[in-house]
């Protein structure tokens, strides 16, 4: 399970890494911020399209070596890049350290099978769990070297940690994939193009497309706009990794003893107090208290979803998880990339507008998704 620390680690880092690659300075350049986000989920797209026959062979062990060493070469090549080098070279870079996240997840998802199918719920959770702290990882090391050290030394810095995990994947061994994707390969087969299927994946889309508006802009955002220092933007950051987890950590606690209905309420409300109070604050106590809104508010939803999926799909094997979570991956770098276009034509201020509305949508996805349990009986 803590591979997908390093799954969290990869993604994380584009939105951490910006501050020290000048991109708050002016003239802003927002629309070459949008298309590094684009460069990375053109890597996960194909990612899950080229790796997804070699889960049977070579199989989960070699996609894992592969996949670390693959990020691990994509970082030494980043460092090498920096401004003032063209930015097309930098998305060059992000191209495969994309793929190598998108690897990544498909094959520890097929790793961590043997857990999934005794406890879907839980290994999913301690999933994102490790998933939250590679995140954090990665934002608390980009701050602490910010004023210390220059932007290439930051980021080879940062390709040992892949390289760890080369160290620890070599010789280790997983099943392979199985020629049959599912356990009941006919009842996947007609939902998988249900409209319980598309509830669920249009769901994980716009959460995904949330967070990662939130970990891709936020230091920008308090940069420019609340007047932050880089290193406080990043700590502010680290911060809203710091509550999301936690918040989660409780909400998985709770999850069985508090009703969902209950519990989605009060995450909606707080994830929009959260974005109001992050786009009217002017100073660094308000950003914080902001940011912890918005990770606890955001923290619930995945551990739900997670029970309705198990509740609603149990016949699935992880490998049709992994493609709904490679759609919300999708979601997750497709939201960011848009935000650079948009933040172009009417500033910065437009990155609170996506989550903003993004949580009215998965609210209302949640709640089509029980209705229509209701009415079909499942």
């Amino acid at each position: 399970m803590a591979g997908f620390l390093l799954s969290g680690f990869l993604m994380a880092l584009l939105g951490a890494i910006l501050p020290a690659w000048g991109y708050y300075r002016d003239p802003p350049e927002f629309i070459v911020v949008g298309n590094y986000f684009l460069s990375l989920a053109a890597g996960l797209v194909v990612s899950t399209v080229w790796t997804g026959p070699m889960l049977v062979r070579p199989g989960p062990s070699f996609l894992l070596v592969f996949g670390s060493l693959l990020s691990c070469g994509a970082l030494v090549y980043l460092a090498m890049v920096p401004p003032p080098a063209p930015d097309w070279w930098r998305m060059v870079g992000l191209l495969p350290l994309g793929m190598a996240a998108g690897m990544l997840n498909l094959a520890l998802f097929r790793a961590a099978s043997p857990a999934y199918q005794k406890d879907a719920v839980r290994t999913f959770n301690r999933g994102g769990i490790w998933h939250g702290l590679g995140c954090l990882v990665a934002t608390l090391v980009v701050a602490a070297t910010f004023s210390v050290s220059v932007v290439p030394s930051v980021v080879i810095f940062l390709a040992a940690v892949p390289a760890i995990f080369v160290a620890v994947y070599v010789g280790t061994g997983y099943a392979s994939a199985p020629s049959g994707a599912y356990r009941a390969r006919g009842h996947a087969g007609a939902d998988s193009g249900s409209s319980g299927a598309a509830l669920f994946a249009l769901l994980l889309f716009f959460q995904t497309g949330n967070e990662w508006s939130i970990a891709g802009w936020l230091p920008l955002f308090l940069i420019r706009r609340v007047g932050l220092s880089p290193s406080a933007a990043l700590l502010t950051l680290a911060w809203f990794w710091l509550c999301l987890m936690l918040a989660r950590l409780v909400a998985v606690a709770i999850l069985h003893q508090v009703r969902h209905g209950r519990l989605l309420l009060v995450s909606g409300l707080g994830a929009l107090f959260g974005c109001l109070l992050l786009y009217y604050t002017n100073n660094a106590f308000g950003a914080a208290t902001g940011a912890a809104f918005l990770g606890g508010g955001f923290a619930s939803i995945y551990p739900m979803v997670a029970a309705e999926i198990e509740r609603r799909f149990p016949y699935y094997r992880p490998g049709f998880f992994n493609g709904i979570f490679s759609v919300a991956m999708m979601g997750g770098f497709l939201a960011p990339a848009s935000l650079g276009y948009a933040a172009s034509l009417v500033g910065v201020g437009i990155v609170m507008g996506v989550p903003l509305v993004g949580t009215c949508m998965v609210v209302l996805l949640l709640l089509l998704i029980w209705l229509q349990s209701k009415v079909t009986g499942r």
